[in-house]
């Protein structure tokens, strides 16, 4: 039975990229047969990437069989995941996130999980010399999901090896990394054909602290007043979006890659008190600027404080 390999719900880039990277690796040097896909539609990022190196969308799945052989990553989570999940055939986990629990296996498994900003990183560190093998629009689908991750850089997530492998993909592949960075970041910013809805779901993360469930949501973009301009009619969609995905609130980060901060929506008393108490932010009315909050990962989830 062909291998399945996918990411978590609402796709991005790395969770786009990384089942392509890692499905040719098992097809190709491991003589697996595997196939990627994604759960959900993918971003614009994304898009861009697969229509830059000419590679085919992953096939878009809901659920996962009995016994269906499986590779997961870019996520633990099983709240990211199909619902059947833990009655598929896990076969390894490659991820970079903190480890949440709740995933069964039904034998021993190959886990890999490094405090790198992107699993494509540490795909490229697995794969090793066999990298010599891998095509340019795999390597460059690597190079994109590196730079989505890590926001050129500029996130605190960034580590010397995701730099440092970021550079040779590009020597090997002629790219200038600026260059093709703002390529991907203008794509990432166009929002314009998405509704509110879709926006507040589409870089987003189930989470739950003090009781309280939260859909913890990020919009990278180089234009944040593309967004910002769409506030009041964001604001008036988050509280059917937290009913109908079973959460307390919906949080709304809009994170500027260039100027290196997080403008944080505040529709209600609620959202201004985790504001306040989670940032120290002093609140006076429906958004708050948060200088050097880029990452979800690392400075938004950690700090929540219901």
């Amino acid at each position: 039975m062909t291998t399945l390999v996918f990411g978590h719900k609402s796709p991005d880039t790395d969770s786009t990229g990384s089942p392509i990277i890692w499905a040719w690796y098992l097809n190709e040097i491991k003589g697996v047969a595997a196939a990627p896909a994604l759960l959900g539609e993918p971003n614009t990022e994304a898009l861009f990437m697969l229509d830059h190196w000419k590679l085919d969308k992953p096939q878009i799945i809901e659920d996962v069989q009995a016994d269906q052989p499986v590779v997961i990553v870019d996520t633990n989570n099983p709240a990211e995941l199909p619902a059947s999940i833990n009655d598929a055939n896990i076969t390894a986990i490659i991820d970079h996130h903190r480890l949440v629990g709740g995933l069964e296996t039904k034998g021993p498994v190959n886990i890999v999980m490094e405090t790198l900003a992107c699993t494509a990183t540490i795909m490229y560190k697995m794969i090793g010399d066999d990298m010599a093998q891998m095509p340019e629009n795999i390597k460059g689908a690597m190079l994109t999901c590196i730079l989505s991750d890590t926001l050129e850089f500029r996130s605190p997530t960034t580590t010397q090896e995701d730099t440092a492998i970021a550079h040779a993909l590009a020597k090997d592949l002629g790219v200038d990394i600026a260059e093709y960075a703002a390529q991907m970041f203008a794509a990432k910013s166009d929002v314009s054909s998405f509704s509110e809805a879709e926006l507040l779901r589409m870089d987003s993360k189930e989470y739950e602290v003090g009781g309280k469930k939260f859909r913890v949501s990020v919009l990278e973009t180089t234009s944040p007043a593309t967004v910002l301009n769409r506030k009041d009619a964001l604001m008036a969609a988050m509280p059917g979006v937290a009913t109908e995905d079973g959460a307390d609130q919906v949080l709304l980060f809009v994170v500027d890659i260039l100027n290196e901060e997080a403008t944080m929506l505040i529709p209600n008393d609620f959202t201004k008190s985790v504001a306040e108490k989670s940032f120290g932010a002093t609140v006076t009315g429906d958004s708050v600027v948060l200088p050097g909050v880029m990452s979800r990962k690392k400075q938004i989830i950690p700090n929540i404080k219901a």
